[in-house]
């Protein structure tokens, strides 16, 4: 009987300790069925569903306003940082000295775009001698002075004209006798390539005085008149100019006077001969040394050089640098 007592005794203890595992079980499903819940009614709370009406979700452009402004306080906090312990002195030379760095900054930057292009808004001043100012003959080795205006468009079309004198000079054949001067003038259209080159290659065209010469028979001042004539020419520059306003420029090229090509009545470099008075028939004799008078097309060439004024048409780093001049009268007067 004792043993059976003792034998029930041990079936209930192991009944016993084979249920409190599956107890400890039971409540830790149960509360992990809790969290769960909790972390559900956590992540779809009511404020996130919005009704059709309601305010839109927050977009890319928001959280990218919200890291600039995060970005912006951390610089303030930074700034702050680097200016803590200083004196007033000391943080007015600091800004003074950042706005410096600043504006030459932005100078740079007004430089380069202006490096992108060289010849647009440019109004050049020029003084030269050769055919473009505008005289020049005689076997191509007498030469004239002259100046000249030009203006560049933003699409490197060059507007120009010049107007030149030949001056008066003594005969190198005849000491006794002298040359005649005058006055000349050309307008013309060039177009110039290599804009963001500082040596610019270009091609002109253009119409006025083209070539001169002298009459080979003196007057009764014992003076050899001039003969000149108009025409067209063209030529092919070589131009320097950068942003510094400067400007150098070499032509050569060619001239076409039509009235030289005309018959002998009405060409300029023939006239009567003497023996028409006489004879039956009118000649005509070269009034020139070359007896088959002043040719019609010839090869020319000038050198000029120049000046753009940058007051007149200023780049960005001028426009900065007046407009720098202006603030600072401004702040010296108060």
């Amino acid at each position: 009987m004792f043993k059976k007592v003792i034998l029930l005794l041990c079936v209930l203890s192991l009944m016993v300790w084979a249920a409190k595992p599956k107890a400890k079980s039971a409540s830790s499903s149960k509360a992990k069925a809790k969290t769960v819940e909790a972390t559900a009614d956590d992540e779809f709370d009511d404020s996130d569903f919005v009704s059709a009406d309601g305010p839109a979700p927050e977009t890319e452009e928001g959280s990218s306003s919200g890291a600039a402004m995060a970005s912006d306080d951390d610089e303030e906090e930074f700034e702050e940082a680097s200016t803590a312990g200083m004196s007033k002195a000391q943080k007015e030379d600091m800004a003074a000295r950042k706005k410096f760095e600043e504006e030459q900054r932005l100078d740079e930057y007004a430089n380069s775009e202006r490096r992108r292009d060289w010849l647009k808004d440019r109004l050049i001043f020029q003084l030269g001698m050769g055919s473009r100012y505008p005289f020049m003959g005689e076997t191509g080795m007498g030469m004239g002075f002259g100046a000249g205006v030009e203006y560049i468009t933003r699409w490197h079309f060059g507007l120009y004209g010049s107007f030149g004198f030949l001056p008066k000079g003594t005969d190198n054949e005849f000491s006794d006798w002298s040359l005649e001067g005058g006055t000349g003038y050309k307008v013309g259209l060039n177009y110039y390539l290599f804009p963001k080159n500082p040596l610019h290659l270009g091609l002109s065209a253009s119409y006025g005085t083209v070539y001169f010469d002298h009459d080979i028979i003196p007057d009764e001042k014992d003076m050899r008149a001039l003969i000149s004539v108009n025409g067209f020419q063209f030529d092919a520059l070589i131009s320097y100019m950068t942003n510094e306003w400067y400007y150098l420029q070499f032509s050569i090229g060619m001239y076409y006077a039509p009235d030289l090509g005309k018959k002998p009545e009405d060409n300029p470099s023939f006239r009567e001969s003497a023996d028409s008075r006489t004879s039956a028939e009118i000649t005509y004799t070269s009034r020139v040394i070359n007896k088959d008078g002043m040719d019609k097309t010839g090869i020319v060439f000038g050198i000029a050089i120049g000046y753009a004024l940058p007051e007149l048409f200023p780049d960005d780093t001028e426009k900065r640098r007046r407009q720098r001049e202006k603030e600072r009268e401004r702040n010296s007067r108060r």
